[in-house]
């Protein structure tokens, strides 16, 4: 049963991750833009400069303020990654037979 549900929480991870993949490649480029666009600010030297960063800043936060579904995509990323770490440490349950004539003091106690 647990395999079963270990299986059906990845799946179900899996094809959410694929759903979000657009918006989390727009949300990791948006970001990147919005990071360059705030180094560029800070070192820019005139003021004309500075308001051109801050626009391209302005408008790569709006895109990242659009892409925030993705985050849904990162917490399957994550359930995903539960799941294969998970499958890979479970260990297999042995169940050894019980032998009456190992303990056959004991045995004979719990028949009387």
């Amino acid at each position: 049963m647990k395999k079963f549900a270990l299986f059906l929480l990845g799946a179900v991870s899996l094809i959410v991750l694929l759903t979000q993949l657009g918006s989390m490649v727009g949300l990791i480029v948006s970001l990147a833009v919005l990071y360059f666009a705030f180094k560029k600010f800070n070192k820019a030297a005139s003021t004309g400069g500075k308001v051109l960063w801050a626009i391209v800043g302005i408008i790569a936060l709006c895109f990242s303020i659009g892409n925030v579904p993705a985050i849904i995509g990162i917490i399957a990323l994550a359930g995903l990654y539960f799941v294969y770490k998970t499958w890979k440490n479970e260990k297999p349950v042995i169940v050894e037979p019980r032998d009456p004539f190992d303990h056959f003091e004991k045995e004979w106690k719990e028949f009387r």
